[in-house]
């Protein structure tokens, strides 16, 4: 299923002013020159189009784990007249590659991940095309994880989808995302979205996978493991996939917060709008055989995944992405906050929902823990620096900033801004300036000194931004503020 016109013209729209607001003249830009211009990654993605889908088929067998046979064909729509393009991919060994079903006259390697393609034909501005990469060999270990199960699983922020498909890596360029993984007999591959048909043949058995919302390449997956699948609905009929790796435990608490998931999503989408995806669930993986490989857990659109356990702290977190994150996705890679910022209060929002009060078990507890400490507010909470930019500070500083800014504006126009937002940029891309924007036009309040103090600035916020409204009852403001 092709997305819908509208949705490929807003994602042009969000390619050309990216590039703008990052000082990059789409006029000047090589086709296939390296990069769309990130702060953070000047180097991931090209300027010269859109993709509008991928296609991607992979066939693997965790007997031969150095070797990854891929064949993925990427559509999309040239922003300018191109008689070069760029992909992003890791290492492997590219056999062929054909644009509009016509070989390339020439590819060729660059850089760190890059993939330099000449089509035989010019490609003219405006149409739409199609880049057919085949190619094998052994995925980059940044984005694919080995696990102790003897398993795989591919996932990573801000870069994985570069160490299986090739790709325009950047959150920017967001596509829909089909998924054909062939495994041998006894193996399941689980991906984003819903599921297509499971067929078989010669010992090996294809899974497919169909993600029909548009998908920052980030947060796609695949994960591939001897799986006990759980298969549930919403009230609504959205399909609810879960699956546990042979190594974790399927004990009372993972399957406490299994049941929950239908709760958190109803409850979420009673603060952000209706849920935006057409499946729902979880990759509950095991152990990466590499310490630390991969993020524990993480928002993979439709399906998040989680290592080792399932628990309601992480259902609540993760899912909350599925509308800051991956249907409202960040413009550029300074933009983290309009993720974890969020993501991490609606951890709060759930405890509050289960009787916490939070200006004083949550808010007033955590300012007086870190007040003397400089290091807790050093971090700017948008634009925080390359490398930084899913700091430790966007989930803590931040989720301290989404209370403050409720108790600022009221709960009317806070939650009213989470859910205009989710409206606004449905399946599209939006920066944290909007952001700002929008909270002081709902709220009808000038918010430029919450937000330089909060979003900005480097110390702990003046005591009129630190206990706005009801943060200044004595009982959540001591003294020493």
């Amino acid at each position: 299923m092709r997305t819908a016109p509208s949705h490929r013209r807003r994602r042009a729209a969000v390619l050309v002013a990216t590039a703008t607001a990052l000082g990059v003249a789409l006029t000047a830009v090589p086709a296939g020159a390296a990069g769309i211009g990130d702060p953070y990654f000047p180097d991931d993605g090209n300027t010269g189009y859109d993709v509008a889908d991928y296609d991607v088929r992979i066939a693997y067998d965790p007997a031969q784990p150095d070797l990854l046979k891929g064949d993925t064909t990427i559509t999309a729509r040239a922003l300018r007249s191109l008689d070069r393009l760029s992909l992003d991919l890791k290492g492997f060994q590219v056999a062929s590659v054909t644009v509009n079903g016509t070989p390339a006259r020439s590819f060729s390697r660059s850089g760190a991940h890059k993939l330099d393609i000449q089509p035989a034909r010019r490609v003219a501005g405006g149409a739409t095309f199609a880049v057919r990469v085949v190619y094998a060999g052994k995925p980059d270990p940044e984005g694919w994880h080995q696990l102790v199960s003897g398993g795989v699983n591919a996932m990573g922020e801000p870069h994985a989808a570069t160490s299986w498909f090739p790709s325009n890596d950047h959150p920017s360029d967001k596509a829909t995302f089909s998924l054909a993984a062939t495994v041998p007999d006894g193996w399941t591959a689980i991906g984003n979205g819903r599921p297509g048909p499971t067929t078989g043949e010669g010992g090996s058995t294809t899974f497919r996978w169909r993600e029909d919302k548009p998908m920052a390449t980030y947060l796609s997956t695949v994960a591939i493991d001897k799986f006990t699948v759980h298969r549930s609905e919403l009230p609504d009929g959205t399909p609810v996939i879960t699956a546990y790796g042979p190594d974790v435990p399927i004990d009372d608490t993972a399957k406490a917060a299994e049941a929950q998931q239908p709760e958190i999503l109803a409850f979420l989408a009673s603060k952000f709008g209706p849920y935006p995806f057409s499946s729902a669930g979880a990759i509950v993986r095991g152990e990466p055989k590499v310490s630390g490989t991969g993020a524990p857990d993480l928002e993979t659109q439709s399906r998040p995944t989680y290592t080792s356990y399932l628990w309601d702290a992480a259902v609540v977190h993760e899912n909350t992405h599925q509308w800051f994150g991956d249907s409202v996705s960040f413009t550029d890679w300074r933009d983290g906050c309009i993720a974890e910022c969020v993501a991490q209060y609606a951890n709060e929002l759930w405890e509050e929902h289960k009787g916490m009060n939070l200006d004083t078990g949550f808010y007033a507890r955590t300012v007086e823990e870190h007040r003397n400490d400089p290091a807790y507010w050093s971090t700017k909470l948008y634009d925080p620096g390359q490398g930084k930019e899913l700091a430790p500070a966007l989930y803590f500083k931040g989720s301290l900033m989404m209370h403050a800014l409720r108790r600022t504006v009221g709960d009317e126009a806070f939650f009213g801004t989470l859910k205009r937002w989710t409206a606004d940029h449905a399946y599209g891309n939006a920066s944290f300036p909007q952001f700002e924007a929008l909270a002081a036009k709902v709220s009808g309040k000038d918010l430029k000194g919450f937000f330089d103090a909060w979003a900005h600035g480097t110390t702990i916020p003046p005591k009129e931004y630190l206990y706005p409204g009801t943060l200044a009852d004595s009982s959540a403001s001591p003294s020493s503020g």
